[in-house]
């Protein structure tokens, strides 16, 4: 199933599938290890549901539920 990253649970995972976003914000999401085929994990939500930590290559990564929104994973069951 393909959902954006900000719809996922904690403990939900999944593989990218796409990353949008406008020019330098797409560059950025590139720049910290958010491409295509990239296994994702959300880890943490904030306790007002912004921003969220993600489990990605190895290291904990904190990003806004707007930049998550721009990010397509194929979810794992």
């Amino acid at each position: 199933m393909t959902k954006t990253l900000d719809l996922l649970k904690v403990g939900q995972g999944g593989v990218v599938t796409a990353v949008g976003g406008d020019g330098a914000l797409r560059c950025h999401l590139l720049d910290m290890g958010i491409i295509p085929r990239t296994k994702i994990e959300v880890r943490k939500v904030a306790p007002m549901g912004d921003p969220i930590e993600l489990h990605l290559r190895g290291y904990e990564l904190t990003i806004r539920l707007e930049d998550a929104k721009q990010i397509t994973v194929e979810v794992e069951e």
